[in-house]
């Protein structure tokens, strides 16, 4: 993005519905209308945190560095009195391509028990509920 448009918090209030949906994640403004439909969890759990600064809410959910990296195809600005870090090239152990990315994950700084909270717990969380689900159906 040459020019970056700076965005006020009303402002990306007033964005808040399906039809015209922005959130702030890290300081950055995104217009994630279009992406609503494509969203895995579902279009509710956005427009949950539609107009507000939706950050918290995307760190707690652990995303993907796929997701993390999407971040970067909806943004429109950002908000106004923001730190956000600049974008870098990042490569991807895996494929060995580059990609931009939005966060830079440093992998070495990355315990164990972080990866183990980061997929392990969701699954066992997971698990639960539709073990408990059909108990109870």
């Amino acid at each position: 993005m040459a020019e970056r448009r700076v965005f006020t918090l009303s402002q990306v209030a007033q964005h808040k519905s399906n039809k015209d949906c922005w959130l702030v994640i890290n300081g950055r403004v995104l217009d994630v209308t279009k992406f609503l439909e494509e969203h895995p969890g579902g279009e509710e759990v956005i427009l949950e945190v539609a107009g507000k600064d939706a950050t918290k809410e995307f760190d707690v959910i652990g995303h993907s560095k796929a997701a993390q990296n999407m971040v970067l195809k909806y943004q429109v600005g950002v908000l106004q009195g923001a730190t956000v870090q600049e974008v870098k090239d990042v490569v991807d152990k895996e494929s060995d391509t580059k990609e931009m990315s939005a966060f830079v994950i440093k992998e070495s700084a990355r315990s164990k028990s972080l990866v183990f909270y980061e997929f392990f717990v969701p699954l066992l969380v997971a698990a639960l509920y539709f073990g408990y689900r059909c108990l109870t159906y």
